[in-house]
């Protein structure tokens, strides 16, 4: 009897103990939403933290952007940069019409000018007949985060967030603008790939139904992936890598995919996992880089951490492959692709050349890379 009264005596500590600290923590998340930065001020005119940001952007892009992609690190590329009030060109000389200049401010010295009437997207669009680089703001983006969860939960439960882990630093920002600054160079470079990948959307709602079967297979897949990019050995590599391919043409054969559906995969992973390539690969250079040194003026910046962060964010991105074959959506050719193009860094180092050209897929190179 005196035992059974110990046993619950331990388990109701157990579970006051476990009340408190619920408690507890609900307490410190809600203190500390309280006491997050105000939230961004949007003007007509690009906030001074931004123009820091886009400048370290321009300059991480001169400085190491041809280690990364020969011929982007030193192409002009403009960029439109928005939030939801106003939207802001820079790197142009004679916009189309709708656009006024910025009276009164500058970026880097020059001329910008901004449109308050168009519907930007973070991606490469045509403004009159120039391709830009448009990516909204770190603080448009920050904001979006935060009110998906708060769109989510009724208040007071709303509160309970740790919103400030959802603040992003400004690396994120930084190589998401190089991101789309990307998919302007695939459209100047490979013009009729880059418009062949667009036109693949409509295949897409015919695609995932079919996906709902295919998942189990593109775990395997993706597995199969991710062993190539992670073994040392040469040899590992290939061997891996022949098994990726093979599983991917046993998937395709098993699920009757046409031409139109494969090809709704590999341009994807042209288009995205491209941009996401180097994405990464330029925030791995400045981390890895005992030259390069970031613009002075981002010490100022309380979000910027100097690209140290590379690693985690690496291991976050390696996660975010790993639950990709369940879930709908493209984003799971932005790993696919950039993982393939890490191969190809170590099977084929000439693949940057030959990628471009009409009709080449990334997982064609592979498969010229291992039957050697």
């Amino acid at each position: 009897m005196k035992k059974s009264k110990s046993i619950v005596r331990t388990i109701s500590f157990l579970i006051a103990g476990g009340i408190f600290s619920c408690i507890l923590l609900a307490v410190v998340i809600y203190a500390s939403n309280q006491n997050l930065p105000e939230g961004p001020v949007f003007t007509d005119e690009i906030d001074w933290v931004d123009k820091t940001r886009l400048a370290e952007t321009l300059h991480l892009k001169t400085e190491l952007g041809e280690s990364v992609w020969p011929g982007w690190g030193q192409m002009d590329i403009p960029v439109l940069l928005w939030h939801q009030d106003n939207n802001f060109l820079v790197g142009v000389d004679s916009p189309p019409a709708g656009w006024e200049v910025v009276s009164n401010d500058t970026f880097q010295g020059e001329t910008y000018y901004r449109n308050p009437q168009i519907d930007p997207e973070n991606f490469a669009m045509l403004i009159g007949d120039q391709w830009v680089a448009s990516m909204a703001t770190k603080g448009e983006t920050d904001l979006f985060l935060r009110q998906v969860f708060q769109d989510l939960l009724p208040s007071p439960f709303d509160q309970l967030i740790p919103y400030r882990l959802l603040i992003q630093p400004s690396e994120v920002q930084i190589s998401a603008v190089l991101h789309e600054s990307f998919h302007v160079y695939q459209a100047r470079e490979s013009a009729g790939n880059f418009e062949r990948a667009e036109n693949v959307y409509p295949d897409g709602e015919r695609y995932w139904k079919l996906d709902v079967e295919m998942r189990n297979d593109w775990e395997t897949e993706i597995g199969l992936l991710l062993e190539a990019s992670n073994a040392n050995a040469e040899g590992d590599v290939i061997s891996a890598t022949r098994k990726f391919l093979d599983q991917r043409d046993q998937r395709r054969s098993q699920f009757n995919l046409d031409s139109d559906l494969i090809d709704y995969e590999r341009r994807f992973e042209w288009l995205e996992g491209l941009a996401k390539y180097v994405e990464l690969s330029i925030w791995e250079q400045a981390s890895l880089s005992a030259d390069y040194r970031p613009l002075s003026e981002m010490s100022a910046d309380p979000d910027f951490k100097g690209y140290d962060t590379f690693k985690s964010r690496w291991n976050r991105e390696i996660q975010q492959t790993k639950t990709q074959a369940h879930k709908e959506g493209d984003v799971r050719f932005y790993y696919t692709g950039m993982l393939q193009a890490r191969l190809l860094d170590r099977l084929m180092p000439n693949w940057k050349n030959r990628i471009m050209g009409e009709d080449v897929f990334l997982e064609d190179l592979l498969r010229q890379a291992v039957s050697r």
